[in-house]
């Protein structure tokens, strides 16, 4: 399968550089590191060339390596002569057998990729890890085979000048173990993804014109099939139930964990699991339209986003690599005009030291790695994070603006109440079947639950004739051959009818939160309807919890003033501004931000567009368009307000954890270099080893990848 560069299971891109994209796998041009899928494919086998690579070299390297190392070592032990079986010289030469094939095989891969950082001038870890390894092994191998060219500042007391075979080759080692536990921390960070692309089953049962029951690939299916969901299966696709009562479990997708109860009429998302019911759906998007593959390309997008911290670490970056061969250089110069001798030995070793130990691989994971992991334990909640950049800022939001409908409500309005005025001629069950009559003909979404409404009642619905809609003001047509309208005061008045009884009444139910239509039958005023979007479960928990985080909340809808705030007042909400257009709703956001607040959108319809993409973060319901997905910075799949105070606890939970990485990345290298280019030896006698800077050099980079997987277990 083979998609494009947005979304691509065959596009690889490197995690320091998302800007970095290649069909097929390969090594990153600016850092050297191995290229990982955009979105890796479930179970992730294909994805670990590179690390079985890195694996044959280390275990082919590691017994030379230790050979090389014995040998070495063996010559400072007092009374042991390890090359006493060897002709005079043999050591050394027995050392360059051993110690080549581990540079130059095991080690060859280090090279290549330094040898591209200088063509394409863009330094990095494996730049400092090529030079101190080839000028420890050139070194080497000229002391081993033309010693006289060397002068005496090279020579020790034996008159040869020193050979460092075993720290080439042990550093080679040790650099490969560090790739190789890199590589497999790295592969954890995708473990969010790959579950959820393992969701997806590969097969479902397609059912025929004749109800024939065919087993098809997922692929092959398309929109208006209809399909069997067998009793603990998975959903192969979002659709629409047709037949069948079961509880599905939703908690992959949407973070809840309970159960949903599914009936005809409901919808059901690809990859949640069916519970002890059987089912029969039509499919109404499959494929990449699907909300788990959206899933998916978001999360995916967000772990290759740049966080604005991630600025200031790429600024310190570019010059890393420059000043540590700087330091390189000085710490040479020092040792070789004031060092003990052999100076121009113990220079190469100082130098070498502080190529290898300031590999800057931690200093470059420190983000990145953190933003992977969190936007990968978001999604396993129902948070979607959009790009990096949301994920930092949403934990400095101080002022909330919401959207009513569909926001703080169900976004599905149910009609609540059928008064008739005193002395009306028709009761309540006539009166709604003449307003459910003329309603029929409009699409209005209140004009629906007054239809819906009246057929929950039983109640059989007429035809309407001559119907007509008054922009703003309501309907008009006959029913049963009398004539009806139904609207505000404004249009009963223009039909001639006097509205102020009813309308007294309207309001007091607008006062609860209700919207209310006045009925007039044959030019008298004979009754209303209210209809209510209802308030969810979860939003005043919701709402009290920002509260508890001095988040202020602020209402911003085009509904009437009245309504508005008696939604507002009954949860608590500090301030409401109603009847609002969606170009009035962006300029409220900027005016806020220009009063120096952190602003946060959350909305659900295209009108909420505008203002969701305007404010710092962007909040879109998962339940609403795709329009408000796409504009917006954070998606809640389950369209849950407590999501918002869930997502920002990995919000605040990753920026510690960066600044943790960074702290010490740069602690360690701040006190690396100085130890590795000798700043111990005039008080202690001790100078680093490039072997013990090449354990420590690899150990940095795993520390920092371990400290990032330990956001895999924040509490949402």
């Amino acid at each position: 399968m083979t998609r494009d560069a947005g979304g691509s299971t065959d596009v690889y891109t490197c995690p320091m550089h998302p800007e970095v994209r290649q069909a097929g796998p390969g090594d990153c041009p600016k850092c050297g590191m191995a290229l990982e899928r955009m979105v890796p494919a479930a179970g992730g086998d294909e994805d670990e060339g590179e690390l079985r690579d890195m694996q044959r070299r280390l275990w082919w390297s590691l017994p030379p390596s230790v050979l090389v190392f014995v040998l070495a070592m063996g010559e400072m032990v007092p009374g042991v002569d390890p090359g006493a079986w060897l002709p005079d010289g043999g050591l050394s030469w027995a050392q360059l057998v051993l110690a080549t094939p581990v540079v130059l095989w095991g080690g060859w891969v280090f090279f290549v990729r330094a040898w591209r950082s200088i063509t394409a001038r863009a330094p990095n870890m494996f730049t400092l890890i090529g030079l101190g390894t080839g000028a420890a092994w050139l070194h080497s191998v000229a002391a081993t085979a033309v010693p006289e060219v060397f002068p005496p500042s090279f020579r020790t007391e034996s008159g040869m000048p020193p050979v460092y075979f075993e720290a080439a080759a042990v550093i080679v080692v040790l650099v490969l173990l560090g790739q190789v536990l890199e590589l497999r921390a790295r592969r954890r960070t995708s473990a969010a993804l790959r579950e959820l692309l393992e969701l997806a089953p590969a097969t479902a049962v397609r059912l025929g014109e004749n109800g024939a029951e065919e087993q098809v690939p997922v692929e092959v299916i398309e929109v208006g099939d209809r399909l069997r969901v067998r009793p603990g299966e998975k959903v192969p696709v979002d659709g629409e139930v047709l037949e069948g009562r079961s509880a599905v479990d939703e908690a992959m997708v949407t973070g809840e964990p309970l159960p949903a109860e599914k009936e005809s009429g409901d919808h059901v998302v690809g990859g949640t699991v069916n519970g002890t019911g059987g089912l029969v759906i039509r499919a109404e998007k499959v494929g990449a339209d699907t909300l788990l593959a959206r899933i998916v390309d978001m999360v995916a997008q967000a772990q290759r986003s740049r966080a604005p911290v991630q600025r200031q670490v790429d600024r310190v970056a570019a010059w890393f690599v420059p000043v540590v061969v700087a330091c390189a250089l000085v710490a040479a110069t020092v040792w070789a005009l004031w060092g003990p001798e052999p100076r121009l030995a113990h220079a190469l070793l100082a130098a070498v030291s502080v190529l290898i130990i300031a590999c800057p691989c931690a200093l470059g994971l420190a983000t990145p790695i953190s933003i992977m992991v969190a936007t990968g334990r978001g999604a396993r909640s129902g948070v979607l994070f959009r790009d990096a950049e949301a994920l930092e800022i949403l934990r400095s939001v101080d002022t909330l603006i919401v959207d009513k409908t569909g926001t703080l409500t169900a976004g599905r309005p149910e009609l609540t109440a059928v008064e008739t005025l005193d002395g009306a001629a028709h009761d309540e069950a006539a009166l709604l079947r003449l307003a459910a009559g003329l309603e029929r003909g409009s699409e209005h979404p209140l004009a629906a639950a007054i239809v819906k409404g009246a057929e929950q009642r039983g109640l059989e619905i007429p035809a309407a004739e001559d119907f007509a809609s008054h922009t703003g003001r309501g309907v008009t047509g006959r029913v049963d051959g009398l004539h009806v309208a139904l609207g505000n005061r404004r249009l009963l008045e223009e039909q001639g009818v006097d509205a102020a009884q009813a309308e007294r009444r309207a309001q007091e139910l607008r006062a609860g939160g209700r919207t209310v239509m006045l009925v007039a039958v044959e030019g008298v005023a004979t009754g209303l309807v209210a209809v209510e979007d209802p308030v969810k479960e979860t939003t005043a928990e919701a709402l009290a919890a920002l509260h508890d985080e001095h988040v202020e909340v602020r209402m911003v809808t085009g509904d009437t003033e009245v309504t508005a705030r008696a939604v507002a007042e009954r949860l608590g909400i500090d301030a409401v501004e109603a009847g609002v257009l969606p170009e009035d709703k962006e300029r409220i956001v900027a005016e806020l931000q220009r009063a120096g607040r952190t602003v946060a959108m959350a909305g659900d319809g295209i009108n909420d567009a505008p203002a969701l993409a305007r404010a710092h973060v962007g909040i879109a319901m998962g339940t609403g368009t795709d329009v408000a997905m796409e504009s917006a910075g954070v998606t809640l799949v389950k369209g849950d307000l407590r999501a918002i105070a869930r997502a920002r606890r990995p919000s605040r939970a990753t920026m510690v954890n960066i600044h943790q990485n960074l702290v010490f990345a740069f602690g360690y290298n701040a006190l690396g270099v100085p130890l590795a280019a000798g700043v111990l030896y005039p008080f202690l006698g001790v100078l680093l080893s490039p072997m013990i800077a090449a354990a420590a050099m690899s150990l940095s980079s795993v520390s920092v990848v371990g400290n990032a997987l330990r956001l895999r277990r924040v509490t949402l």
